[in-house]
């Protein structure tokens, strides 16, 4: 079926169901082993190798080099059909897309055709950035050096998310000349160890964990300054945890709805004979998809605003590209206290539709408060209605990236 007889709305372009259609076979797949690997921890390897083969990873590349050519509208609605079939995935494949992202950006040139030549391959690249215990906002401990000849890489990373899945790891570190860049490692290098001790209670099974590198080999052509990066980033990847929110919330809306629907048990004070047909459970249901239906909307809007900043990068007028970066960044800071509030007042409420044996561990249904209160936890939201307040009445422009650690100084 399609968006619009789901009920969801109309999706973000014309052809936007027939390029569905080629992944909603797979989606469903891992929509069904969902609850059993959350319940056994068990990661989802063969859900993305599926999808590798599928080449769902290079959805973004233009169909002129070997990809799908999809509008960042029609990825992020994508991205959240998949986050209804497991929210873990599209988590998992988050810095693939970000990667993605950075190398269509890419003007034509043999750095990023081979990079294209891979993605449409279907190779994907995991996330390597964020450094705990005394790490620095400033700078990172993980460093490019010479070695032998050749440029290698040391350093741990935590929260190298979908890394354990990936054929190469996007590394944020501090290159020869002491600026902030990313690298490309491959995984299977040999001074490359990934390991899945992620210890968050939700996200479980995204391999949130360590990498190390130990002398792991660098091309020097892979070493990018962050300055050279798609400006757009921040909004980009906060999106993509919008989206992935906007799925949870509709596997939530479906997975109650299917479990009312099927209640027999009831209470002597309700307000019918059975929960499917008692008008204050239905409303409590009604309200959970409405305010899953309202964040997919929200995250569409969002992505046009993202899509307007990748097409001004390829205009010649710079600061057209650097007003439809603020707006990306704006539109983005706006849409995250909004969405994150509808899903995680929708995962707390749908418990109010069923009895206590709603909350037994085999239903997974806590899966989804889980997941949704870890995503809303990635960037601090507390600081974004600040930011577009200062927007409103400064004129102040948002910042583009933020990082985290100890203050300089």
């Amino acid at each position: 079926m399609s968006q619009i007889d789901l009920g969801w709305g109309e999706g973000p372009s014309e052809r936007y169901e027939s390029l569905a259609e080629k992944f909603r076979p797979i989606f469903a797949e891992i929509s069904a082993g969902a609850i059993d690997r959350e319940l056994g921890r068990k990661l989802p390897a063969a859900e993305i190798v599926k999808l590798q083969e599928a080449r769902f990873g290079a959805l973004r590349v233009p169909e002129a080099e070997g990809g799908f050519g999809a509008t960042l509208p029609e990825l992020l609605n994508l991205l959240i059909e998949l986050s209804a079939a497991d929210s873990n995935i599209t988590q998992a494949l988050r810095g693939h897309f970000g990667f993605t992202e950075d190398i269509v950006n890419k003007a034509e040139g043999p750095d990023r055709r081979r990079w294209t030549d891979r993605l449409a391959r279907g190779e994907i690249a995991g996330n390597a950035w964020t450094e705990i215990g005394d790490a620095r906002q400033d700078a990172f401990s993980t460093a490019v050096s010479e070695k032998d000849g050749r440029f290698v890489i040391n350093g741990r990373k935590y929260y190298t998310t979908g890394s354990l899945f990936a054929d190469w790891i996007n590394v944020g570190v501090t290159g020869l000349d002491g600026e902030s860049s990313t690298v490309q490692v491959r995984r299977d290098d040999p001074g490359v160890e990934v390991v899945d001790d992620w210890d968050g209670f939700g996200q479980i099974l995204t391999a949130s964990g360590t990498t190390t590198f130990r002398d792991a080999a660098v091309d020097p052509a892979d070493v990018v300054a962050d300055e050279n990066q798609f400006r757009y980033g921040a909004a980009f990847y906060q999106a993509v945890h919008l989206a992935t929110l906007a799925g949870i919330g509709r596997a939530l809306a479906d997975e109650t709805a299917a479990a009312v629907a099927k209640r027999v048990r009831h209470y002597s004070n309700a307000a019918g004979p059975r929960s499917s047909q008692d008008p204050q459970v239905l409303q409590v249901i009604g309200r959970i998809r409405s305010n899953a239906y309202a964040a997919g909307a929200i995250v569409l809007q969002v992505a046009r605003a993202i899509e307007r900043a990748y097409r001004a990068h390829f205009g010649s007028d710079a600061e057209a590209e650097e007003r439809a970066n603020a707006i990306a960044e704006i539109e983005t800071s706006q849409a995250l206290t909004v969405v994150s509030d509808l899903i995680l007042d929708a995962s707390t409420i749908a418990f109010d539709a069923l009895g206590a044996s709603s909350t037994r561990k085999p239903n997974g249904l806590d899966r989804h408060w889980r997941n949704a209160r870890t995503l809303a936890s990635h960037n601090p939201r507390i600081y974004k209605d600040r930011i577009v307040g200062d927007f409103a009445v400064n004129g102040t422009p948002p910042p583009y990236q933020w990082r985290i650690g100890a203050a300089a100084g």
